[in-house]
């Protein structure tokens, strides 16, 4: 499968692209992002965008992929309500319209997050915003729409892009919570099956990012 890769300059992004490297399964990968990955390989292709919103919806660089692993995103930390619906929703339906008009049968997987609100009704910004991006992304006509909401996800091997502040993480939680704990390893093979086997159900919590991403070994 060809697959549209957004943020592997951060650290979910850096991750699922490792993975897709590695698999079998991917036979290109097409790395939208705002600078360069720092990466070189046989399957990878960059496309460097300074800003998402001002693609064009027409754009012919999206054309004859499978699938987008739309991966790129932010902490609503300090943020205002404006500025972060900007950047999780508008980018992002932005984006999933340019891909999907080159791309009508391909399959979008949006990184997500849990505790996501799919009323858009709770007292929680970001969990608002993000159930409304789920919700809106599932109206647009792709083949499928998943949303993957992993909970602490632990880089790869050799990954460039883990926050120092992070580190000391990596090991301690998923001792102390190894039920909310997974890799990306596990997100990026979950990330993977779904879009050649498909789901029963178009949210991924935890569950079923491991139910997925098992299905790798059969």
């Amino acid at each position: 499968m060809k697959i549209i890769l957004t943020g592997a300059t951060g650290m979910v992004g850096e991750g699922i692209l490792m993975e897709c490297l590695e698999n079998p399964n991917v036979s290109e990968i097409l790395s939208v992002s705002r600078k360069p990955s720092g990466k070189k390989h046989a399957k990878l292709k960059e496309y460097l965008v300074p800003d998402f919103l001002k693609i064009n919806l027409n754009d012919e660089n999206f054309k004859g992929y499978d699938a987008c692993f739309f991966c790129a995103g932010i902490s609503s930390v300090g943020m205002s309500k404006e500025d972060y619906t900007k950047i999780t929703y508008d980018t992002t339906l932005h984006f999933a319209n340019a891909v999907l008009n080159q791309n009508p049968e391909s399959t979008f997987n949006f990184v997500s997050g849990v505790h996501t609100d799919s009323s858009e009704k709770g007292r929680v910004m970001w969990a608002r915003v993000k159930g409304k991006t789920e919700n809106d992304l599932q109206k647009l006509g792709f083949k499928g729409v998943y949303n993957i909401r992993p909970g602490f996800m632990k880089p790869v091997k050799g990954q460039k892009n883990v926050k120092t502040l992070f580190k000391p993480l990596i090991w301690l939680y998923p001792l102390i919570f190894p039920s909310k704990t997974l890799s990306l390893h596990q997100v990026g093979q979950a990330m993977i099956n779904v879009v050649k086997r498909g789901y029963q159900k178009s949210v991924l919590e935890i569950k079923d990012i491991k139910n997925l991403a098992n299905k790798s070994k059969i």
